[in-house]
């Protein structure tokens, strides 16, 4: 082999190890995003918030570099990847495990957020019927639609109660039915968004909560979710007070249980064990920002509701009572 030509295969070889170094770096970023992503600040523009509202797609970043990296036949990135994909598995793997059996001492509730701007609610209602829950909860509930979901809905469930824009609707008896105020203090208006009730269960006595948390934006400065924030602080100081052992919280709490902006419910909540049920938006679901959640009980399974004339779709789950 020629001087030429060995410095020729030199700087190949080069060019392909340095290739391989940029991928298991970005490896290593990825997977410390994944495992650290509590040490992202949110000073500024709540980075730390915005990056774990989209948390699990890191593990789209993961299968490209993965492409890369078998494009380029690295083995340092291949042995680098590995951990993200550890990360990535830690933290989401189990939602993607088969659901349970259904058990004893289990509710089906519903939660939707069906839009103000819903031109359907009749058609809504059915859709949310036909999933036989226990429970019904829905937020944005304007005038002109609530009696057709009061309509529709009262023979599946005999029992309701509204407060403001948020409603619960019951198979099962309800009583004690109050507003529960998670109103931010820059907000004058009138807004009500929050109601909690006891449902008496064939299995015991549930206190179910049903919010509706500010908007979040995106925009130049970063993620807008300070209303949202100290509107999770108000709710979960209301459920830390709460003297029933069994809670369930259902919302369109405008965030997925990833973020640091609920760390006040999810301390103090079980989240989904099993299920993605990516949620909105509508036409292409992005995130679950509603949820089902609970205390002294699992909430076992989450799942999608083909969509509705909502911008949300609807989720599904199943809650094991203690």
């Amino acid at each position: 082999m020629t001087s030429k030509v060995r410095a020729a295969a030199t700087r190949w070889a080069a060019r392909w190890a340095a290739r391989g170094r940029v991928l298991a770096a970005l490896a290593v970023l990825t997977a410390g995003l994944l495992a650290g992503h509590r040490a992202v600040p949110n000073s500024v523009g709540r980075v730390g918030s915005l990056l774990e509202a989209f948390l699990p797609w890191l593990g789209a970043v993961v299968v490209v570099l993965l492409g890369l990296a078998l494009l380029r036949r690295s083995a340092v990135a291949l042995v680098a990847l590995l951990l993200p994909v550890a990360a990535w598995t830690y933290l989401f793997g189990g939602l993607l495990l088969p659901a349970p059996e259904p058990g004893a001492r289990e509710l089906v509730v519903v939660q939707h957020n069906v839009s103000d701007e819903n031109g359907d609610p009749a058609g809504t209602a059915r859709a949310l019927a036909d999933a036989e829950p226990d429970l019904v909860a829905l937020e944005e509930l304007v005038p002109r639609a609530l009696p057709v979901y009061e309509e529709m809905l009262a023979a599946d469930f005999p029992y309701h109660v509204v407060r403001g824009t948020v409603g619960l609707w019951s198979k099962h008896p309800l009583t004690g039915a109050g507003l529960v105020d998670i109103k931010p203090r820059g907000i004058t208006e009138d807004w009500s968004r929050g109601l909690r009730a006891v449902v008496h269960t064939p299995y015991g006595d549930v206190a179910a909560y049903v919010a509706h948390l500010p908007s979040v934006r995106v925009g130049a400065g970063g993620l807008a979710s300070s209303r949202r924030d100290e509107s999770a602080g108000l709710l979960g100081e209301a459920i830390a007070a709460e003297r029933l052992r069994t809670v369930i919280l259902l919302g369109d709490l405008n965030a997925t249980v990833d973020d640091r902006g609920l760390a006040p419910l999810t301390s103090r909540m079980n989240v989904a064990e099993r299920g993605f049920a990516l949620s909105f938006p509508a036409a292409l679901p992005l995130a679950r920002i509603d949820q089902v959640m609970a205390r002294s009980a699992a909430v076992a399974h989450i799942r999608t509701l083909p969509a509705t004339g909502s911008d949300h779709l609807p989720v599904a789950a199943r809650v094991t009572l203690g």
